[in-house]
């Protein structure tokens, strides 16, 4: 029979145990650096010169929102459009915002215009990576700007993103800088499955960026898989040596990153204090649809990129391993839960032979105290921990739902690997459905001396 901590690992994964584990290597090193800066002691230089750069010329240290031009592409988002520009206008100059309407049939573009920054259209819907690639031409941000943040139509970045992002840039090997991503659930009116959504989705993002993001982005050991599009910076020098737009890809961002390390351009830098928040989907068919989409876009880039004899590919490896096998274990615990279960109330269904081989058969693996042990409880235990750091009790009234739409997310991984193979995307898209924030609900936006100055 399978220990139940055995099982927990091949549900739950190695992963978050290692790089959680080199996470509080890079806590321990980071406050290491502090105390010896704060002594009066000069900081280390960092060493250029392990990665294979292009000519990306002088990479400057000293970056400032000033230097930084930020991108928005947008189709059909007339209900978050504003909210989003004007968050982003008061912490940056507006003359340095910048949006491109793909395609869109609705007010997005009339409602750019009057917020004051520059807009341009596609002639068609050609996909968010067509319009960016058609947007980086057009705006001719490479040569006006040092970087250039990338961010969703439905993303508001929070006061301090960029005092807690653009210091990374500080260490030239660094090209990308992964925002940290929160969900938006307040103002939205949300009936019970939207707010289920949204706080399974701010779990997965606590979990996935404390224990997973924050190890995979040290300096010392730098390998991770995303640097996602909602609110994202690269070095503006860099862009031209990344393919933004390959045909077949449903979505850019996985691509980007892993056009990062594939090509050796640099290391990718992130810190919690970097925030933005979205707006997940609303209800489930728009949270599956989704999720095939960020699946499917996951694996399509895969195979796009073969592996190499390098620390991002066996990160890789190890972290699709896992997906497939945690994906399976998933998907069969309700099984095999409902064959130990069902003989406790029902004994007599243990007297038809091919039911009672088949219950013999899954005891022989798995009891019901191990599935609780292995699978129930740790996910419960992760769901505390998730509401500690976010100091927010209402993760507790979803708390019996998760483990429900892991399994969900686990089908929904699993069915979209053959379409990777079998399918090419046009990389087109339709927005979710957008919800107007309750200004009730915002946060009080800073006085533009207290962000720019």
């Amino acid at each position: 029979m399978i220990p139940w901590w055995l099982l927990a690992i091949a549900v739950f994964g190695a992963n978050f145990a290692l790089w959680g584990l080199i996470g509080l290597m890079r806590l321990l090193d980071t406050s290491t650096r502090r105390w010896r800066h704060r002594g009066g002691k000069p900081r280390a230089p960092i060493a250029v010169g392990r990665h294979r750069f292009p000519d990306l010329g002088d990479r400057s240290t000293d970056v400032d929102v000033a230097d930084v031009a930020v991108l928005m592409a947008a189709h059909n988002e007339e209900p978050v459009i504003v909210d989003s520009i004007q968050a982003i206008t008061a912490l940056v100059p507006v003359e340095n915002v910048h949006v491109v309407s793909d395609g869109s049939t609705d007010r997005t573009v009339e409602l750019a215009r009057e917020c004051g920054v520059h807009v341009i259209s596609t002639v068609r819907n050609v996909g968010k990576a067509g319009a960016l690639q058609e947007a980086f031409r057009r705006f001719e941000l490479v040569d006006r700007f040092e970087v250039v943040m990338l961010l969703d139509a439905d993303t508001q970045v929070e006061p301090g993103y960029f005092q807690a992002a653009l210091p990374l840039f500080e260490d030239p090997e660094v090209v990308a800088v992964a925002g940290c991503v929160k969900t938006s659930w307040r103002g939205r009116a949300l009936g019970p499955i939207g707010k289920l959504v949204a706080f399974h989705r701010q779990r997965i993002y606590t979990m996935t960026q404390y224990l997973l993001k924050f190890g995979q982005t040290w300096r010392r050991v730098n390998a991770t898989h995303i640097v996602p599009g909602f609110a994202s910076m690269y070095r503006a020098a860099v862009l031209p040596y990344i393919e933004v737009n390959p045909p077949g890809l449903v979505i850019e961002d996985f691509n980007m990153t892993f056009e990062v390390y594939q090509k050796r351009l640099g290391k990718v830098g992130f810190t919690p204090s970097a925030v933005a928040t979205t707006q997940d989907p609303g209800n489930f068919k728009d949270y599956a649809k989704q999720c095939k989409r960020w699946a499917l876009g996951l694996w399509q880039t895969v195979r796009r990129h073969p592996p190499r004899a390098d620390l991002f590919t066996a990160m890789l490896a190890l972290l699709l391993l896992e997906m497939l096998t945690s994906s399976v274990m998933l998907i069969l615990v309700p099984f095999v839960a409902i064959v130990l279960a069902v003989p406790i109330f029902f004994a007599e269904v243990l007297a038809v032979p091919v039911l009672h081989d088949v219950h013999a058969f899954v005891a022989g693996f798995a009891s019901l105290p191990s599935l609780l042990y292995g699978v129930v409880l740790p996910d419960l235990a992760l769901t505390c921990v998730v509401t500690l750091l976010q100091r927010q009790p209402r993760f507790l009234l979803f708390g019996a739902f998760f483990l429900v739409l892991r399994i969900v997310d686990a089908v929904i991984a699993l069915y979209a690997i053959p379409g990777a193979w079998l399918s090419r995307s046009s990389g087109r898209w339709s927005s979710p459905n957008r919800r107007a924030v309750d200004p009730a609900t915002r946060p009080v936006p800073p006085t533009p001396d207290a962000t720019t100055g």
